[in-house]
């Protein structure tokens, strides 16, 4: 039996942004988001969470208000520096990937102000929601120092580093630098694209494979590629397999989902379940997600979930909520 009871502990870095987010059928809304979606499906399933993250001064009181009632939630990681923090402006048009500007951000994250907690940690997470989150030297001075397993999420470092302009993909060929050494690897279609250095093109399911291999050489042990609508595919030494994504009803808001995916995947990766389990457990929990907006439904929702799975057996029983249109 999954057993969730008891907690692990996991340290998270990544940036707090505040999105302003616009859709192609006019809607809009404004949220906070970025590594937050990470730690508010982690504490939702009651794990211990140490968050990382510089914030700016400007938004201090609506993250303390949001995370009030997280109460596994470690907060002395997090430091509000002046000015208005990461402050994104994200439109999700009908077809093709989201377009992002990047109003204002905050300077990175330094290595000292993390490696002293690594040792108490059951995995370690770097998202890397800005692309300034944190410097490549800094970054291999806490992979040389972590004892744990290590997801990293790709994720904005495959934009162009700029503020106040539409961000558009680049190649990104140092991204093995940023890769060696860590354990599971995550990253949607684009991101492969610009990694593989053709970000006009997405790969192929052979080009997938190259990627996956190139990632093996320097010791990842998993590739989770994020497909969106269709779910995740997982490549391993051994395998490639996909895993669906499950329709549970309206959505409402797709901002974050691949962060909750990693969310759930991490919960179970951390407990020695194998890929392929932890990434169904991850995308069921994404599906849920995308019928919510926001960190603050998100912990909840998951929070909800909580006595269900006590009872099951890795896999989330999609009918036990039903969201209102």
């Amino acid at each position: 039996m999954m057993d969730l009871q008891e907690p692990r502990r996991f340290g998270l870095i990544g940036t707090i942004t505040l999105d302003h987010v616009s859709t192609h059928d006019g809607r809009s809304f404004v949220g906070l988001g970025g590594v937050l979606y990470q730690a508010a499906a982690l504490c939702g399933l009651g794990e211990e969470v140490s968050l990382y993250s510089l914030c700016g001064r400007f938004l201090q009181e609506e993250v303390e208000t949001a995370v009030a009632g997280w109460t596994t939630l470690r907060r002395e990681g997090i430091v509000y520096v002046a000015g208005p923090g990461n402050q994104v402006r994200l439109h999700y048009p009908a077809r093709g990937e989201r377009q992002e500007v990047l109003e204002s951000a905050v300077p990175p994250l330094k290595a000292m102000d993390i490696l002293p907690d690594l040792p108490r940690f059951n995995m370690l997470l770097l998202v890397l929601n800005s692309g300034f989150d944190i410097d490549l030297p800094e970054w291999r001075a806490v992979v040389a120092a972590a004892p744990s397993p290590i997801w990293l999420d790709i994720h904005s470092l495959a934009l162009f580093p700029a503020t106040g302009i539409l961000r558009s993909y680049r190649p990104l060929p140092e991204w093995t630098r940023w890769a060696e050494g860590v354990t599971y690897l995550q990253a949607n279609l684009q991101e492969v694209a610009c990694m593989l250095e053709r970000p006009e093109r997405f790969p192929d399911r052979r080009e997938l494979k190259a990627f996956a291999h190139r990632a093996f050489d320097v010791g990842v042990e998993a590739v989770f590629v994020t497909l969106g609508k269709e779910g995740v595919r997982i490549l391993t030494p051994k395998a490639s397999r996909k895993v669906a994504a499950r329709d549970v009803g309206p959505r409402m808001d797709s901002t974050g989902c691949g962060d909750i995916f990693c969310a759930g995947a991490m919960s179970l990766l951390a407990r020695r379940r194998p890929p392929r389990r932890a990434a169904a457990f991850g995308v069921s929990l994404a599906s849920l997600g995308v019928t919510v907006s926001g960190v603050v439904e998100t912990f909840r929702l998951i929070s909800e979930l909580g006595a269900v799975l006590s009872t099951t057996r890795g896999s989330i029983p999609l009918r036990a909520r039903k969201k209102e249109p």
